[in-house]
C-alpha cells in the first residue's frame, strides 16, 4: 500500500493512535497476589524466594503476627493467604476464624511445622483450603497455591489417609481432640497454653460464661478433669510447642 493504513482499511493519519496501526498492546496476565503470615523472618524469606521462580505468582505482603495479617487483609486485595499455625499474638485457629469472618471467600492455605494428624482436620473444618507441613516437598506448595486459588481444596496423600481413617474409625478410636467443635478446639488450644478463661474471653470476644461452657464440653468429650490434663494431652500430641 502506498500510504500506511490503520486497522480496518482506514487511512492512517498523524492523529491515528499507535495501537490502531500496530494493534492494542497486550495486557500482562494478572499474577496471584500472596500474603505470607509467619512470625519467622527466615521462613517468610525462603517462601518468597521460592515463589519468585513462578511467573504467575507474587508475594505482595508479609505479616509476622495474626493481628498484622488481619489489618493487611482489611486494607488490600489478596488472592490467597499462606498462614502459619503457631504465632505469638494469636494461634492459627484464631487467625483463620477472623480471616474467614472478614472475607469468607479468601482462600487460606495452612503451612505448619506440625504434622497433618495434629491440626489439619480441625483447621479444614474451620475453613482452611488446604494444609501443608513445612517438612513437605516445596513443589507441593506451588501445586497447592494454584489449586486453592481456583476454588479447590488441597490435601496431601498423608492427610487423605487420615481423613479416610477418621471416617472409617469408630468414635472411640479417633483422637480425642478431633471430637471437638471448632469453638471447643479453639478454647482447648488456649487453655492448653495456660491462658486463663477471662483472657480467652477477651481474645475471642465471648463472655466468660460462654468460654467456661466450651471448657466444660471439651473436658467432657476428652474425658479429662483439669486444665493441667489438657496441657499434658496437648504436649503429648504435639498440639502446642
Amino acid at each position: 500500500m502506498g500510504d500506511k493504513e490503520a486497522a480496518y482499511g482506514q487511512p492512517a493519519t498523524s492523529e491515528t493512535p499507535f495501537h490502531a496501526v500496530h494493534g492494542a498492546p497486550r495486557e500482562q496476565p494478572s499474577r496471584i497476589r500472596i500474603l505470607i503470615v509467619d512470625d519467622h523472618a527466615i521462613v517468610r524469606a525462603g517462601l518468597k524466594q521460592f515463589i519468585a521462580n513462578e511467573p504467575d505468582m507474587v508475594v505482595e505482603g508479609e505479616a509476622d503476627s495474626g493481628g498484622q495479617a488481619i489489618s493487611m487483609i482489611r486494607d488490600a486485595h489478596w488472592d490467597i493467604v499462606i498462614l502459619d499455625v503457631s504465632m505469638p499474638d494469636q494461634n492459627g485457629v484464631d487467625t483463620l476464624r477472623r480471616i474467614k469472618n472478614l472475607q469468607p471467600q479468601l482462600p487460606v492455605l495452612i503451612l505448619s511445622g506440625f504434622s497433618e494428624h495434629q491440626y489439619a482436620v480441625n483447621l479444614l473444618r474451620a475453613g482452611a483450603s488446604g494444609y501443608l507441613s513445612k517438612d513437605g516437598d516445596s513443589r507441593d506448595l506451588i501445586t497447592a497455591i494454584r489449586m486453592v486459588v481456583q476454588g479447590g481444596k488441597y490435601v496431601t496423600p498423608a492427610l487423605t489417609e487420615i481423613l479416610v481413617n477418621d471416617l472409617a474409625a469408630r468414635q472411640e478410636e479417633r483422637p480425642l481432640h478431633s471430637l471437638l467443635s471448632e469453638r471447643e478446639f479453639q478454647v482447648f488450644c488456649h487453655l492448653a497454653s495456660a491462658i486463663g478463661v477471662s483472657q480467652i474471653a477477651l481474645k475471642l470476644g465471648l463472655s466468660v460464661k460462654t468460654v467456661s461452657t466450651y471448657r466444660t464440653r471439651a473436658l467432657e468429650k476428652m474425658k479429662l478433669t483439669s486444665n493441667a490434663e489438657l496441657t499434658q494431652y496437648a504436649v503429648r500430641h504435639r498440639l502446642i510447642d
